[in-house]
């Protein structure tokens, strides 16, 4: 299989690299391709000719997409729309990565693949538009919704707050937004096992459980062995630019029922997570 890889340089991307070893892969990172510039996109489909494209580029920074909503919509829904609108042209399918944030997180449960979505953010907005465009233009789509993700490659929560605990020594974070924490590791197999089913359309792909940023938080000190001043607060109080969806847990449920191989409990690879950063202490290693 030819795969053409969007975004290979983000945290995600690395991974995907990895998974799809086995094919005829092209990564391209951000300064190979500008997913914004539309002749530059049909250009590279055209020129390598994929099978499959897995698009991974996205602007993720949920915070700065408040104060750069442009940007926002230009990448997130405009470059989803030339990347689906070029595999059309050339015969390609196409995995669109998406978001939690699409949801609102009010209905207290855990959201399934056919529950309405209602994004709170601008972030949130333009994945859902991502997902609108890729619907109505491109009949062989696999749009994946992810959450919390984390990698070896690239900055993300726990290794924030893993180097933040070790230069204060006390840290607080907000205990009232729940969702499952991601690992690219599993999750890149995971899109690879699901491009070659060819059962097209819309599936959530996380590691197993869920927790609160706290919770992931405190897990990842005792999992390094660093102690801490761990503090919870309210996401009133942290003051982020961003709404976010205090209850964002997705449930796997097309996947599940479908066969697809669930994702490993969050804990287990968020110990993974940690030895691969080599943040572990000696006496936790």
């Amino acid at each position: 299989m030819r795969v053409l890889i969007t975004g290979a340089g983000g945290q995600l991307g690395h991974d995907l690299v990895d998974a799809f070893g086995g094919d005829q892969v092209t990564a391209l990172d951000r300064s190979q391709l500008d997913v914004t510039e539309e002749a530059a996109v049909v250009a590279a489909v055209r020129d390598h000719a994929p099978d499959l494209v897995v698009h991974a580029a996205a602007f993720t920074k949920v915070d700065a997409c408040e104060s750069e909503p442009d940007t926002a919509w230009r990448v997130n829904a405009l470059g989803s729309w030339w990347v689906a609108r070029a595999c059309a042209l050339g015969d390609a399918a196409m995995v669109y990565l998406s978001s939690d944030y699409v949801f609102d997180g009010r209905a207290g449960r855990a959201y399934t693949e056919y529950d309405a979505t209602s994004p709170l953010s601008i972030y949130g907005r333009s994945k859902e538009a991502g997902e609108q465009l890729v619907r109505r233009t491109l009949p062989r789509h696999y749009i994946v919704r992810t959450s919390w993700v984390h990698g070896a490659h690239g900055g993300n929560f726990v290794r924030t707050m893993l180097r933040l605990g070790r230069e204060r020594g006390a840290v607080s974070v907000v205990d009232d937004q729940t969702g499952s924490p991601t690992f690219t590791f599993d999750l890149a197999p995971a899109i690879r096992r699901l491009a070659v089913t060819a059962r097209h359309g819309t599936y959530h792909l996380t590691n197993g459980g869920h927790c609160t940023w706290f919770d992931l938080a405190q897990a990842a000190f005792e999992e390094a062995g660093v102690q801490v001043d761990l503090t919870a607060t309210d996401t009133a109080s942290f003051g982020a630019p961003a709404p976010r969806p205090a209850y964002s847990v997705l449930d796997n449920l097309t996947a599940r029922l479908t066969g697809l191989p669930p994702l490993p409990p969050w804990r287990a690879s968020l110990r993974r997570l940690i030895a691969e950063l080599g943040a572990a202490s000696p006496a936790n290693a």
